[in-house]
């Protein structure tokens, strides 16, 4: 039985491709990760405003992740999965202390942006082998980045 990959898209390609959605990969685990600490700690007068919308957010980001990996598992890669991987490929920083609720969303605004810049730079990448699925993921992710993050402005503009 021959397991080979033929999809398509060559080993070199493949291999690019999988590099960068594991990059992409690692900012959204991150970013998942920020939010879901921000939806813990959060505190004053948009609490509830807040709370909740960052369990939306990190909600949607656990699904992303998922998507991502499995997307580097279809073009025949292993995915990152330890803190240690996504650290050393992450673009986005870690939060370790309590910044105020206005803090947290200028962050987080940031940090979507990091993630939609990542995306477009994989879907370069993507265009150029014309691996459509690839393609596909990284767009709705940009959309789904920026419209987060043209939210979270709008409660801080």
């Amino acid at each position: 039985m021959n397991t080979a990959i033929n999809i398509g898209i060559s080993n070199e390609d493949r291999a690019a491709i999988a590099g960068g959605l594991a990059r992409l990969l690692a900012d959204t685990y991150t970013l998942y990760l920020k939010t879901h600490n921000f939806h813990w700690n959060v505190t004053g007068p948009m609490f509830n405003t807040l709370h909740l919308m960052f369990e939306q957010q990190y909600t949607e980001l656990a699904t992303a992740v998922d998507e991502i990996a499995e997307r580097i598992r279809a073009l025949g890669h292993v995915a990152p999965g330890s803190y240690a991987q996504f650290a050393a490929l992450t673009a986005i920083r870690e939060e370790t202390g309590v910044p105020s609720a206005e803090e947290m969303i200028r962050a987080l605004v940031a940090d979507q942006e990091t993630v939609v810049r990542t995306a477009r730079d994989v879907f370069r990448l993507a265009e150029a082998a014309a691996d459509e699925p690839t393609a596909d993921l990284l767009t709705q992710r940009m959309q789904i980045h920026e419209k987060t993050a043209w939210m979270l402005r709008s409660m801080i503009a």
